[in-house]
C-alpha cells in the first residue's frame, strides 16, 4: 500500500478514486504513567511514556485505515492527515483519513540489468 500525504503519489498517475477512509482508535492514560509524566514535568524532558503511547495509537489507526482500502481494493492512499480529539478526562481519540485510489506507475518498468542466463 503506497501512503502519500500529497493528494498524489509521485511517479504515478490515479486512475481510479474509490472512497474517503480513516481509522480511529481511543485511548487513556494509565495512571502510573500520568503519575510519571507528572513528576518529569516539574524537571522538564521528553515525557516518554506518553510518545511512546501516541507512536503505537498513530499505527494502529494507520493500520486501520490501511485494511479498509484494501477492502476496497485500492492500492495507495492518498491526502493522509491526522487528527486528535478529547472523548472524556484522560482519554484522546486519534484519527487518521484519507482517499483510497488506484495508482499506476507513470514511469515504465526499466529492464533487468542483471537478467537470468539459461
Amino acid at each position: 500500500m503506497l501512503l502519500s500525504n500529497l493528494e498524489s503519489v509521485p511517479g504515478h498517475r490515479i486512475s481510479r478514486q474509490i472512497d474517503v477512509v480513516y481509522g480511529s482508535t481511543v485511548r487513556s492514560k494509565h495512571v502510573g504513567r500520568d503519575l510519571l509524566a507528572g513528576l518529569k514535568n516539574i524537571v522538564g524532558g521528553e515525557l516518554t511514556a506518553y510518545t511512546e503511547l501516541l507512536e503505537e495509537s498513530r499505527q494502529e489507526a494507520m493500520n486501520r485505515m490501511i485494511e479498509k482500502a484494501r477492502g476496497l481494493g485500492a492500492n495507495a492512499i492518498v491526502g493522509i492527515r491526522f487528527s486528535t480529539s478529547n472523548i472524556a478526562q484522560g482519554a484522546s481519540e486519534l484519527f487518521v483519513y484519507g482517499t483510497a485510489v488506484v495508482v499506476e506507475a507513470d514511469i515504465p518498468k526499466l529492464p533487468d540489468p542483471f537478467p537470468v542466463q539459461n
